[in-house]
C-alpha cells in the first residue's frame, strides 16, 4: 500500500490561486502518472464570480469539508451527448406511469436552494459525507441569483421528492449532483433536462467524472480538448429560459437512444 509520504513525494506541484488571480491553464492539470489526475489549483476563495470564471474554461471545484477549495479538468471528460442519451425502457414505463397523475410536475427553478441542499444531505453509496459543503452551497446559490445555476425539479402534489442542479453558461450545460426519494426519481429529472436540451439544440452535458451510474444512462468520456470546444460553442449560443421549461416528450421521442 503507498503511503501519505510517498504520495505527497510523487506528486506534482499545485498552484495556489489568490483571491484576483486567474485560474492557470488546464493543460497544468496533474496527468494519470500523478496522484490525483485532473487537480489543477487551490485557493481560499469560493465565489460565484470564480466559478464563472472556472466554468468558462471547463474546470470546476471539488472538495471536502476541511480542504481548500481545489480545482480540477480531468482529461478525460466524462460527457452525455444528449442524443446518447439512454431511455431505458423502465425509465420510460416510470415517466409515463407518474405523468398520469394531476399531482405529478416537472419543473425548473421553483427552488434551487432547497434542491442543493437535499442534494448536499442525500446519502451516497460508499461516502460518509457529501463534497456539498456549506461554502459550495453559498456560491453555487450565489451563481443561482446571477441566471447561471438552475434546477430541475420532480414534485408530487407540490412537494419536492427528487431533482437535481446544473450550471448553464449559455449553451454550455455542466451537471452537478441530483438526489431522490422516490424510484427513478432523479433519473426522471435527468430525462427532463435531456429533453429540454433536446429542444433547444444543445448537445452535450457536463459530467465531470466517471461512474458506473452516469455510463449506465449513456455518459461516455471524451477528450478534453473536445469538451473544451464544445464548452466554448455552447457559451456563444444565447442563454435558455430555464425556468419556463417543462418535460418534453417529443424530444426525448425523437432524439433519444430507446432501450
Amino acid at each position: 500500500m503507498t503511503s501519505e509520504a510517498d504520495v505527497h513525494a510523487h506528486a506534482p506541484e499545485l498552484p495556489w490561486i489568490v483571491e484576483g488571480q486567474a485560474l492557470p491553464p488546464v493543460s497544468w492539470a496533474w496527468d494519470a502518472s500523478s496522484p490525483a489526475p485532473g487537480l489543477l489549483a487551490a485557493s481560499s476563495d469560493l465565489s460565484a464570480q470564480r466559478l464563472m470564471e472556472a466554468y468558462a474554461e471547463g474546470i470546476f471545484p471539488w472538495f471536502n469539508m476541511g480542504q481548500p477549495v481545489l480545482w480540477w479538468s480531468p482529461d478525460p471528460r466524462m460527457v452525455l451527448q444528449t442524443r446518447e442519451f439512454r431511455f431505458h425502457r423502465s425509465l420510460q414505463q416510470s415517466l409515463k406511469r407518474w405523468s398520469l397523475s394531476p399531482d405529478f410536475e416537472l419543473c425548473f427553478d421553483r427552488d434551487f436552494a432547497q434542491v442543493i441542499r437535499h442534494c448536499a444531505t442525500s446519502p451516497r453509496a460508499g461516502q460518509k459525507g457529501t463534497w456539498i459543503v456549506p461554502r459550495m452551497v453559498d456560491a453555487y446559490e450565489a451563481l443561482h441569483h446571477r441566471g447561471l445555476a438552475h434546477s430541475c425539479e420532480l414534485r408530487i402534489q407540490g412537494e419536492l421528492v427528487a431533482g437535481l442542479y446544473f450550471v448553464a453558461l449559455g449553451h454550455a450545460v455542466f451537471g452537478e449532483s441530483m438526489f431522490t426519494t422516490v424510484t427513478d426519481g432523479s433519473k426522471m429529472a435527468l430525462a427532463c433536462l435531456v429533453s429540454v436540451c433536446l429542444q433547444h439544440g444543445i448537445k452535450a452535458i457536463d459530467c465531470q467524472q466517471n461512474t458506473r451510474h452516469l455510463a449506465s444512462l449513456g455518459a461516455r468520456e471524451i477528450p478534453r480538448s473536445d469538451f473544451l470546444r464544445g464548452v466554448q460553442l455552447g457559451r456563444e449560443k444565447t442563454a435558455i429560459d430555464w425556468a419556463s421549461q417543462s418535460l418534453n416528450w417529443a424530444a426525448l421521442d425523437t432524439g433519444t437512444c430507446m432501450s
